[in-house]
């Protein structure tokens, strides 16, 4: 095996020829990513050690982290049995002497040898008259070097087989070799403007961002905290940066190289519209059908987001602006998550445009081959105004006219499915809705190219909400409640995270529990005891569409008292009289799930209670989100708490939204450089709309080779 020396060391060198690495250790490195000299030299630490300032010997206080410099004056190993050993030394300097002491760990002996300078950092402990450290950290000193500040100590990621000393050997090599090689993307000019616009926004920068090679050295093996700090902003901030250039280049496009039919509102019009629906908007909704209808004004396409928590009359803002695309002779397709919701969206629809003539279809898995083909071919001929239906929508359909696409609870198909449908030669206004808010942060990145639209305000007579943690000993209380609720003419949903029972441990003690979380289980007793009295029916996604759009209609009209089901009522579903709601196995959900459940007990004028019920084995993490569930029912608050406490995670996955996973970039942590970064981005398009610039090359091949195919940028290139 060669192993490369530096001449001929590139990113693209595999990990294996590296000095010091080898093909053993490269494939335990490859588990966790790195297969190349790049990968290690993109490998950012995910902490760091901050060992405490050097101190006098004779200043040391028991149990208080300290650091302290001397030389080794004695050392012994004593094994004590086969694979049990203790190693000790004395470190001593002008200001006394204390004791290290390591337990099983031999090698010592050879790293730390008498006459040897270290530095050593820990919580030392007095025994009798001498101070102890066990197993504190050591750093090795050349015999000439002073250490004033201790280094601060990257901490990497690690598989099983690679300790941490070898990791920061191994990729401080790598550091030194390549650093110097990256090609710098930010000119001085564009450096100094993002550091000038950083101060502004409260970060605390001691120097101008570094260009590149530093950047990277001292991301590595920062100098202090204040390179440290400097290191990874400009870090995070070219990240940012990169990623809102594409989007604010996708943004200009919607309004330059796409052409559609404007659909101007004018008074008679919008009263028409507004007559159809039997109740009076809301002050929130009519800002929002304002927002929408300036953009489908414009023939350029609306890409709008009409986010809202549940309950708030999203559809009714939808259905304004479908009828606003039907007013001025387009169509307009609206398109669910599921088969459910896409027919209560089709019945909705059929109510407020009765004895109208706008002609409406629906376009869903359960049709027949031969309605399917009719629908169709009515689609394509204009004969439909409206459509209505799945992801069936996405595959073979043609319009004639196509003037607007909305899309319902836009999360359940990910951005990667906001495909652009086409009909009559222009492209389409785009509305997409959700009922699960979403941060701030989360909008300004992966619905960067999107305008925004909030409703907070919920339509007048809509009934509270309580919610409960409960605990096993009132089970017996709450299924009483619910009983009373029952008597007193109300339904109830009871919702589990699975459909079969399964068997898997509830605990160490207990490894042959049945998992009870479950519909059919939970179905079977309800029915046969706490219900017995009641009709209860049972709903979860392995029934045919028709038994649950049966089920569903039986429930909506009262002939079922208790729906059990999983979790495919979670959007959409409308049963005012369904005022309680029991959710079991609650820790297997998350926040946003969980609130998207709620919201089907307040969709009438009575109070809706909703108690969550554990299997006894959460986490303190899911115990946390339950609490937090507890004690808000605002949708917002609850997306921040969410989006704290899981983090960025799949925010950036291919899964959710086709973007590339942010390198060091943390969408919580850095919300502020996120609006520098996007407050420049849009900044530079408006300066400079292809980044032709000379200066800006470097950055351009940047954002096209990381984003360029999935924000179907490559006319920019």
């Amino acid at each position: 095996m060669t192993q490369h020396s530096s001449s001929t060391l590139t990113r693209a060198t595999p990990t294996q020829f590296l000095v010091g690495v080898g093909p053993s250790r490269a494939d335990r490195l490859a588990r966790i990513g790195l297969r190349t000299a790049g990968d290690l030299l993109f490998c950012f630490p995910r902490d760091y050690e901050f060992p405490a300032p050097p101190e006098r010997i004779d200043r040391i206080r028991e149990g208080e982290p300290v650091s302290l410099v001397g030389t080794i004056t004695d050392a012994e190993l004593i094994s004590r049995s086969p694979g049990k050993s203790v190693f000790g030394a004395i470190v001593e300097n002008e200001t006394g002497a204390v004791r290290l002491l390591f337990f099983n760990q031999p090698f010592r002996a050879e790293q730390l040898t008498i006459d040897r300078r270290v530095m050593i950092s820990g919580e030392a402990k007095l025994n009798g008259l001498r101070f102890e450290f066990v197993h504190p950290k050591v750093t090795y000193l050349d015999d000439d070097q002073t250490m004033t500040t201790p280094q601060i100590l990257p901490v990497y990621p690690l598989t099983e087989g690679v300790k941490q000393l070898e990791m920061r050997r191994i990729v401080g090599g790598i550091v030194d070799e390549l650093a110097s090689q990256l090609n710098e993307v930010l000119p001085e000019s564009l450096r100094d403007r993002a550091t000038d616009a950083l101060r502004d926004s409260g970060i605390n920068l001691r120097q101008p961002l570094p260009d590149i090679t530093t950047a990277m050295r001292q991301i590595h093996s920062p100098d202090d905290r204040d390179h440290l700090r400097g290191a990874r902003t400009r870090l995070a901030f070219q990240e940012l940066l990169v990623m809102q250039l594409a989007l604010a280049i996708r943004r200009r496009r919607l309004t330059t190289d796409l052409r559609s039919s404007a659909m101007p509102v004018d008074p008679m019009l919008d009263a028409r519209i507004t007559n159809r629906f039997p109740f009076k908007l809301t002050d929130d909704q009519v800002a929002a059908i304002r927002q929408i209808s300036i953009d489908m004004s414009r023939q350029f396409p609306m890409n709008r987001l009409l986010q809202g928590d549940v309950g708030s009359g999203k559809t009714v803002v939808a259905i304004y602006a479908m009828m606003l695309a039907v007013g001025h002779g387009n169509q307009a397709v609206l398109m669910a998550p599921t088969e459910v919701l896409a027919r209560q969206h089709y019945q909705t629809l059929r109510q407020i445009l009765d004895a109208s003539r706008v002609r409406i279809g629906l376009l869903c898995g359960s049709l027949s081959a031969g309605e399917k083909r009719q629908t169709l071919a009515d689609t394509a001929s204009g004969n439909l105004d409206l459509l209505v239906g799945t992801q069936a929508l996405l595959h073979g359909l043609e319009f004639k006219r196509l003037g607007l696409c909305v899309i319902d609870e836009q999360h359940k198909f990910g951005v990667g499915q906001r495909v652009r449908l086409r009909g009559g030669g222009v492209d389409p206004h785009y509305l997409v809705m959700s009922a699960t808010p979403i941060p701030r942060s989360v909008a300004m990145t992966i619905f960067g190219d999107t305008d925004l639209t909030t409703i907070k305000e919920k339509p007048p007579g809509r009934g509270a909400v309580k919610t409960y943690l409960g605990r096993d000993e009132w089970r017996k209380r709450w299924w009483d409640f619910v009983r009373t609720q029952l008597k007193e003419g109300r339904q109830a949903f009871v919702v589990a995270p699975r459909v079969t029972a399964s068997k898997e441990p509830s605990s160490a003690e207990d490894a042959s529990s049945e998992d009870v979380s479950s519909v059919e289980s939970i179905y079977q007793q309800l029915r046969a005891d706490q219900f017995s009295e009641f009709t209860v029916g049972l709903l979860h996604g392995r029934l045919s569409p028709d038994e649950k759009q049966s089920l569903m209609q039986q429930f909506a009209e009262g002939e079922i008292d208790v729906l059990v089901t999983t979790t495919v009522i979670e959007v959409g579903i409308d049963v005012p009289n369904a005022t309680v709601m029991t959710i079991m196995g609650a820790e297997r959900f998350g926040l946003a799930q969980l609130h998207q459940l709620r919201g089907r007990v307040s969709r009438g004028s009575h109070t809706g209670h909703v108690c969550v019920f554990t299997d006894g084995n959460q986490s303190p993490e899911e115990y946390e989100r339950l609490t937090v569930f507890e004690s808000t029912d605002d949708g917002f608050e609850l997306a921040e708490a969410d989006f704290k406490m899981r983090g960025p995670g799949d925010v950036f996955s291919a899964k959710q939204s086709g973007m590339p996973p942010m390198r060091i970039a943390n969408v919580i942590e850095d919300l502020d450089v996120l609006q520098v970064a996007r407050m420049i981005a849009q900044e530079l398009v408006d300066e400079d709309p292809e980044l032709d610039n000379p200066d800006l090359e470097g950055l351009k091949k940047q954002l096209m080779s990381r984003y360029g195919r999935q924000l179907e940028l490559g006319d920019v290139a």
